[in-house]
């Protein structure tokens, strides 16, 4: 029997073949390590607790994986909720817990220098994020919703308390002032 491509399955998808094949799981790793370890990076300044609070977010959801109900929203919608609980339990804690990962036998994970870098390097250059400040506030915010925490449009527009379009217009517009203005800058 041939071997299900799993790139091609929705994130959906990947969680409910997840709880028989492994390698479902991993695809589903793949596709939101980067977002975990930005959004985290953003989150805490640091990115060694980028690293730690992300191990902890796929370690619980790995856990809670038979509880996942695709009517109650999406699969990244869940896993960005289990991200901001470890989020604050972290900030409530003053520490990063982890139990998942104990819980599921994991190693504690040794991160190199380069290893570190690579998580910094995923936000931005100092010139994107200043573009970025420079953003009217209402783009700002759905330009870090869309591009930085990888958010769909409807739960900004939910979260913005605006339409989908309307939101879709201020990344776009966003976008092409930030690219406007770096290409006046070199």
């Amino acid at each position: 029997m041939p071997s299900r491509d799993l790139t091609r399955c929705s994130d959906e998808e990947l969680l409910q073949a997840g709880l028989e094949d492994a390698r479902a799981l991993g695809v589903f790793y793949d596709r939101y390590e980067d977002a975990m370890l930005i959004f985290f990076r953003r989150a805490s300044g640091r990115a060694d607790l980028a690293a730690d609070l992300t191990a902890e977010v796929f370690a619980s959801a790995l856990g809670s994986l038979a509880h996942f109900r695709p009517e109650l929203g999406s699969a990244r919608s869940w896993l960005f909720g289990i991200a901001r609980h470890q989020l604050a339990q972290a900030w409530r804690r003053r520490r990063v817990e982890a139990d998942a990962r104990r819980r599921m036998g994991m190693e504690p994970i040794m991160l190199s220098d380069d290893d570190l870098q690579r998580i910094d390097d995923l936000l931005c250059d100092g010139r994107s994020l200043t573009l970025l400040a420079e953003l009217p506030g209402d783009q700002r915010s759905a330009v870090i919703g869309r591009v930085l925490d990888e958010r769909d449009y409807a739960e900004l527009a939910n979260e913005l308390e605006c339409s989908e379009m309307v939101v879709r217009q201020r990344v776009s517009r966003g976008l092409r002032a930030m690219r406007s203005r770096l290409e006046g800058a070199q």
